[in-house]
């Protein structure tokens, strides 16, 4: 078993504190959502979990079953078994998705090139990438397994892609690098119900016991079709409260500003 663990982190953008003191754990094989109103700094959350450079932790730790991964580049934790689905995917022109998935594959699952030392000759024979034979098997089965449209292969990342197929293809992404833990911003956010459905189904294809979910939203619409184990309120850059589903449902009926009222800065001790 995998865990992914947040100690009293703490993050800034531009000397302006937006984690103020995160405490969360996830295990694998579990589905944990985080809901929050918009700028309650769940997005920074994910991007730091990630290793965006833009944002500075000041304090806390993050740790992927007991080792800290705050020096790690962002490939590294890839490669070290995180995914962070963005709640906006960016379109790569000239970018084939295969191309990109076959780099991307090859890069986690470490493919080197092949030395040329036995020949007498310096320099490598081939490339660092994944056999071609062996990467279009795997892309294929994995397409028809998640009900990709094989032209999807041929397509440049993204580009002139709807909301539904950018979701899909990050839940091939998913599917093809095979992540110990994968966070999800707000990946449901602006999709219509078919593209909510792909999103979902994907999600509970990938849903193994070895590996966990962290469904970051601020809607209870996604949790009706992914079913969290627990679900977290983060306000004001910190987790406020954690139980069972319940937590999404009252959310739904009573919305934020309770939550306001009891953990913002102005609210009175009990």
């Amino acid at each position: 078993m995998s865990v992914l663990e947040i100690r009293n982190l703490h993050a800034s953008v531009e000397d302006r504190e937006i984690l103020k003191g995160v405490n969360l754990t996830l295990r694998s094989g579990e589905i944990h959502a985080l809901m929050g109103p918009n700028g309650s700094g769940k997005s920074t959350l994910a991007y730091v979990i990630a290793g965006h450079p833009h944002y500075e932790v000041t304090e806390g730790d993050i740790l992927l079953d007991g080792e800290s991964i705050l020096e790690m580049e962002a490939d590294e934790r890839t490669k070290a078994g995180l995914f962070l689905a963005f709640q906006y995917p960016v379109a790569v022109p000239g970018v084939s998705v295969a191309n990109f998935l076959r780099t991307a594959v090859s890069n986690v699952r470490g493919y080197t090139a092949q030395p040329l030392e036995a020949e007498g000759r310096s320099g490598v024979i081939g490339s660092n990438l994944m056999p071609m034979r062996e990467f279009r098997k795997e892309l294929n089965e994995k397409m028809k397994e998640f009900n990709v449209d094989p032209s999807f292969a041929r397509r440049y990342l993204n580009d002139g892609f709807s909301g539904g197929e950018k979701k899909r293809t990050e839940v091939l992404q998913m599917a093809m690098l095979e992540p110990k833990f994968a966070i999800m911003d707000e990946s449901d956010s602006g999709l219509d119900i078919d593209a909510l459905r792909v999103v979902a189904d994907g999600i509970n294809k990938l849903a193994t016991p070895d590996r966990g979910f962290l469904l970051i939203t601020h809607y209870q619409r996604l949790l009706n079709y992914v079913k969290p184990h627990y679900v977290s309120i983060f306000y004001d850059g910190r987790v406020v409260m954690t139980g069972g589903p319940e937590v999404a449902h009252m959310l739904e009926e009573k919305g934020y500003g309770w939550v306001e009222r009891e953990f913002g800065a102005e609210a009175v001790p009990a």
